[in-house]
This record gives structure tokens, sequence and C-alpha cells, in this order.
């Protein structure tokens, strides 16, 4: 269901972004830049969060992390890693394919200026071997995202 509900997401709201596949897993940040051909820093990664009782996505840059410290301040509480299982029930999308599109249950999207360091970034689209190219705004605009300052840049060391 997931690729499919990114697609149909696509089909619907921006019909001229077109669901990439690779015949390699891009399940992880490395390995979605080697399969879609660019840096780290280019992969849109989203993490699924609990705040409280509730439940958002942040969009990050692929070399970002998330500030536990700004995020606190941006969505007023310690903010908490969903499960791989929680993720999927919430998203539809398993772990590795998590994106801010097509999703199972409506969510808050959040966006890190992080990204706005780039003219096009590319986030997964529902499976571990799937992407879309858009710019920043793009993304933001088609979920609804606020833009929120919550990361932090890995250093060249790590």
């Amino acid at each position: 269901m997931s690729i499919e509900s990114v697609r149909a997401f696509f089909a619907e709201n921006a019909p001229d972004i077109s669901v990439i596949e690779s015949d390699k897993s891009s399940a992880t940040v490395a390995l979605a830049a080697e399969a879609f051909g660019v840096t780290p820093a280019e992969i849109a990664k989203t993490l699924s969060l609990r705040v409280g009782e509730r439940v958002l996505l942040v969009v990050t840059c692929g070399t970002a992390r998330l500030d536990n410290k700004k995020a606190r301040a941006a969505f007023g509480g310690k903010p908490r890693m969903l499960t791989a299982e929680e993720a999927l029930e919430v998203t539809g999308h398993p772990v590795g394919g998590i994106c801010p599109f097509g999703l199972k249950t409506p969510l808050p999207v959040y966006c890190d200026i992080s990204l706005k360091a780039f003219d096009e970034v590319v986030p997964a689209a529902g499976s571990i071997n799937s992407a879309v190219r858009l710019s920043p705004d793009r993304m933001a605009a088609l979920t609804r995202a606020e833009w929120v300052d919550v990361s932090e840049m890995a250093s060249a060391s790590s």
C-alpha cells in the first residue's frame, strides 16, 4: 500500500512529480544517496516523533541530527522517536521509506531549515527503494509543512 499511496498523492496533488525506483535499497541515507546519485546531505530524511500525546513528522537534511533542545522548544516537549512498528502504523510506510506523502494518518509535518541549502532534495517515497526529487519549498507546500529550526549538522568527524 505504501508506495501506491505516495503515487496516488502525487497523481492528485503534483502530477508533474514522478516516483522513481532503484534496484538498490535506499533504506538509509548513505544507501539512498548512492542509489539516487546525490550527496547524503541532499537526502531529505523523515523522522517520526512523539511529543507528549502528539505524533509528528520532521523532514531534515540527510546529514543533520535532531537537536533535542531546539526540538523541545519548537514542539513544546521532549521528542521521542517512534518504534518501527509505531511509525508503520501511523504513516503506512516502512522505516527506510517513511516520507510526508501519502500518509495513512494525517500528521503535522515540519521541514527543518537545513533543507533550504539545496535547490532539490530527495525524500523517500513509501518504500525502501523509492524516492522523489523536488525543491524543499515545494515539499513544504505540498505537505502543508511548517518550517522549523530543530537540527544540528553532523560534524565532519562523525
